[in-house]
């Protein structure tokens, strides 16, 4: 039995949105979530300008990244070198229409749900004083995406051969 054509780009438009989308989400990873993770201090005066934009970002919106005990900096090292790869991974598959990507698209979704969404989110919402949001507009608008984006993948993604039809 053969497997049905997968169609062509132009008419999985979605696929261009998530290739782009995927890519911004690469260069931002290892922009801003590297400096936590490399033990890079935030500051206004920081001779590092990527330390400096992160710093104006987590000074009143994200004191956990601000901050990060040493399992927020695995969190972010994950981004860092091993979402952030895969976010390149993932725009190649979703160009060329690599079915195989299928599986590995509904783990990093369930793991970004379970690892971001419930875990920093929780603890920047609900968890120890130090570590709460103080702006949480610009927390949502920053983090948001991370989590909506990889749970609309992973309804592109709940069926294998993902390829050969719309969404």
């Amino acid at each position: 039995m053969t497997s049905p054509p997968n169609l062509p780009l132009s008419e999985r438009r979605i696929d261009i949105f998530f290739a782009v989308l995927f890519v911004i989400f690469a260069v931002t990873s290892g922009i801003s979530d590297a400096i936590p993770t490399l033990g890079i201090e935030m500051s206004p005066d920081s001779p590092n300008a990527l330390a400096r934009a992160n710093y104006w970002y987590a000074v009143d919106a994200d004191p956990l990244f601000m901050h990060p005990p040493i399992w927020m900096r695995f969190v972010t090292g994950m981004s860092t070198f091993v979402y952030g790869p895969f976010y390149l991974l993932l725009s190649w598959c979703l160009v060329k229409g690599k079915n195989w990507i299928q599986l590995p698209s509904v783990i990093y979704a369930t793991l970004i749900a379970g690892n971001t969404g419930i875990l920093v989110f929780g603890v920047e919402f609900f968890g120890e004083p130090q570590f709460r949001t103080q702006n949480a507009f610009k927390f949502l608008s920053f983090n948001l995406p991370y989590v909506l984006m990889p749970l609309l993948l992973l309804a592109r993604m709940r069926k294998p051969m993902p390829f050969t039809r719309k969404f």
